[in-house]
């Protein structure tokens, strides 16, 4: 008889213990159904605020940057073209004689263009007859970095007394740019982080994690000092044009960010 009972103890132990387990592997598997429509994506942020930094760098520009052209035209493509090339291989070669390296001058563009003569019309705009070839244009533009700022005026100055009287496109850089917009961006961000913790704790909520981020930039040239350059020239003390003043001033670079944080 107590055997009897001690086996019918354990029966219902074991009954007990499986239907445990069978409650707790249900709850499981409900779950894991439950997680297969978000698998590999994060939950929707319900709760949201949204912070804003700004961070500024000032740096002197340490690169001028000019354009110089040749425009020539001849009743030849092969005249036209070596009219444009003498202008041009000249001033490189001036260029180069000033210092300036030969991988910071490179050409930007290459046209070669018919010239037309058209009959006069009758009727004003529209001409009558054909079109008379009366020869070819070539222009050529090369691009000229100046790593020492006090030597650009002279440079300009000098392309002039070449002849070339196409210059265009001066802009003071700063050659490591990329490094001082990583500096501006890293202090909006620490300005965004700083303004969404006080705006946490003001509102009695903890942050959860950056749901979005974006950034935009402006880039202005604020002029602030000249240099010139004021050079003897040719012999027998004689003295070229006054070089013209180009100010390099200063460029600020700013970044500004917007960040996006759950709540909770």
């Amino acid at each position: 008889m107590e055997s009897f009972t001690n086996n019918k103890y354990i029966i219902k132990s074991t009954l007990a213990v499986l239907i445990l387990l069978a409650v707790f592997l249900l709850a499981e598997a409900i779950g894991a159904f439950k997680k297969i429509g978000t698998i590999g994506n994060d939950a929707p942020a319900v709760n949201v605020i949204t912070v804003a930094g700004k961070g500024e760098v000032i740096a002197v520009p340490d690169v001028a940057i000019f354009t110089i052209g040749a425009v020539e035209e001849d009743l030849t493509v092969a005249e036209a073209q070596k009219k444009a090339t003498d202008k041009i291989n000249s001033a490189i070669k001036f260029f180069k004689e000033s210092g300036v390296a030969e991988k910071d001058i490179k050409t930007v563009y290459y046209n070669v263009n018919p010239k037309y003569e058209y009959p006069k019309a009758l009727y004003y705009p529209y001409p009558e007859g054909k079109r008379t070839l009366t020869g070819y244009e070539v222009s050529q533009g090369v691009e000229v970095k100046v790593r020492k700022l006090a030597d650009a005026g002279k440079l300009l100055s000098g392309v002039g007394e070449l002849g070339l009287n196409n210059i265009s496109g001066l802009t003071f850089i700063v050659d490591k740019e990329d490094e001082l917009k990583k500096e501006a961006r890293e202090k909006a961000i620490a300005e965004a982080r700083s303004e969404a913790k006080k705006l946490a704790k003001d509102l009695g909520v903890k942050l959860v994690r950056i749901v979005s981020f974006n950034e935009s930039g402006n880039y202005p040239i604020y002029f602030k000092e000249a240099y010139s350059a004021d050079v003897g020239y040719g012999r027998g003390g004689a003295t070229a044009p006054a070089s013209p003043e180009v100010p390099a001033g200063e460029n600020k670079i700013i970044s500004n960010v917007n960040i996006s944080y759950e709540i909770r």
